[in-house]
């Protein structure tokens, strides 16, 4: 009998101990992009570290398919996402309140770190006639789905090239996922996406049918660039596309990894440590991740103060 109570003892002190764990596992939500673009898989890469030591911070971390950077922001700033990616100039738009017709201003967001750099793509059919970004008047252009960074981008470039949505024969808000197919279905001509290379909707369009990748240059863009700090000049290698065997000039952008003060600081010291502690894993996840240095990540383009708990990471490896 003595024995029986023991193991009774025993078994409901393990699940004590067990509720205990389930009631001390936090979830969080980190919002990425299209499943073809590279912040699907920055997301998924974080999550994947961050999982690996469930045991040791009871963090639990899920990546789900989203719109893109602006509703990855607003998401943040309404408390339904707690943290996600988005482009550094989104960031500074939603701390700065630049950009009120697309995102909130929000002073509660926070910067953690950056990760890879972000051409403006546009990629024409090669039967389109259309050789530079501003030749897109009169011709069926994929401009971005609402709530993407690559829709917001896209719409700067075409009004610094003197462009307007007016202009053209067709203004398609299709997903990253959904473009390549449309543009080799002759659906549409021209299709842009604002991505670390290299990308597997490019890739798609390369191999699918004859394209190419086209520049963004021009006075106009000149003038974005010198105005706008978090917009730098930009280069897709030659030979990385079918189609396109020169490099081609653009602009761009860089993607960042961003959250707000709601999200406590112990859980975002984690996330960054999950990262770092695991630097080199991280760079294998993904082709754009490669040439990645911690040194650069802690200060390119974040246009929002450091989070506190990114900041205690940071301190903590003689970085800051």
């Amino acid at each position: 009998m003595k024995n029986v109570v023991k193991l009774s003892l025993l078994s409901a002190a393990i699940a004590t101990g067990s509720m205990a764990i389930a009631e001390e596992q936090k979830f969080v939500t980190i919002g990425t992009g299209g499943q073809t673009g590279v912040y699907y898989v920055v997301g998924q890469s974080i999550c994947q570290l961050v999982n690996r030591s469930i045991s040791e911070h009871g963090i639990k971390c899920n990546a789900p398919s989203t719109g893109g950077s602006v509703a990855n922001i607003n998401a943040i700033g309404a408390g339904e996402q707690d943290m996600g990616v988005a482009q550094s100039d989104w960031q500074y738009h939603a701390y700065n309140g630049t950009a009120p017709d697309k995102i909130a201003e929000n002073k509660e967001i926070r910067a953690v770190f950056s990760v890879h750099a972000e051409p403006l793509t546009v990629v024409a059919r090669a039967d389109s006639g259309v050789t530079h970004m501003n030749e897109i008047k009169g011709k069926r252009v994929n401009i971005g789905n609402p709530g993407s960074g690559t829709r917001g981008t896209t719409e700067v470039a075409m009004e610094a090239l003197g462009l307007s949505a007016g202009d053209l024969a067709l203004s398609s808000e299709l997903k990253a996922a959904e473009m390549a197919a449309a543009l080799c279905d002759n659906n549409l001509d021209v299709i842009t996406y604002v991505v670390g290379h290299p990308s597997g909707a490019i890739k798609e369009a390369g191999a699918s049918c004859e394209s190419v990748v086209v520049p963004v240059t021009g006075e106009g863009i000149d003038k974005l660039v010198a105005d706008n700090p978090y917009y730098a000049k930009a280069t897709i290698p030659g030979g990385m596309y079918n189609g396109t065997d020169a490099d081609v000039e653009t602009f761009g952008v860089y993607a960042t990894f961003v959250s707000s003060t709601n999200t406590d600081e112990e859980t975002i010291y984690q996330v960054v440590k999950a990262v770092f502690d695991n630097f080199e894993r991280f760079k294998k996840l993904h082709p754009a991740f490669e040439g990645l240095k911690e040194e650069d990540m802690i200060k390119n383009a974040l246009s929002a103060p450091l989070h506190d708990g990114a900041i205690k990471y940071y301190k903590e490896k003689g970085w800051m």
